[in-house]
């Protein structure tokens, strides 16, 4: 199978993850240098998603391959760096639970709806969460803390429970199947 440009895009994410999480957390790069890299790399990661998603559409590269990759990839890519926060003490670990259920929970509805031939699409709440919780990490990441990163890990975590609420009312019949 060769690869068109937004699946190597996605591959190219996944590779960042291991490379973003030894800077940050290995102490190969000292501080504060590792953040600043580390934020660097999971920006780049994360303008990936982007990039890849409008590729794929623009050009009409949609994949079997990307339609479960990529999804997969941001998963990953966010998880880790939630995970490392809270090795640094930078989140609480509820917070993080909190995230990645959802992901586990929504992974689990899609899954039961291809089953059924169904593709549940990204809804603007989703979109939303993942835009807050992108925005979160990094500038949590590069320090930005009292008021304002309190603020901007509440609405991570409220964006991530309202868009796993609406996901699974809206797609509630899957569960019926």
């Amino acid at each position: 199978m060769s690869m068109n440009l937004p699946n190597k895009l996605t591959m190219f994410r996944v590779i960042l993850i291991p490379v973003f999480i030894v800077v940050l957390m290995t102490g190969l790069v000292p501080a504060p240098a590792n953040r600043y890299i580390a934020v660097a790399i999971f920006c780049i990661a994360s303008f990936t998603d982007y990039l890849d998603g409008h590729i794929a559409r623009k050009y009409n590269l949609v994949t079997n391959f990307g339609k479960f990759m990529d999804p997969l990839a941001d998963k990953l890519l966010v998880s880790s760096a939630l995970i490392c926060m809270i090795e640094l003490g930078l989140l609480p670990a509820w917070i993080v639970i909190i995230i990645i259920s959802r992901e586990f929970i929504i992974t689990g509805f899609r899954l039961l709806a291809a089953e059924g031939g169904l593709v549940i699409a990204a809804s603007w709440w989703g979109k939303i969460k993942t835009v807050t919780q992108m925005a979160m990490i990094i500038l949590v990441l590069l320090g930005v803390g009292g008021i304002i990163g309190s603020i901007l890990i509440i609405l991570a975590t409220v964006f991530t429970v309202i868009s796993g609420v609406d996901y699974i009312v809206k797609n509630f019949s899957v569960i019926k199947g």
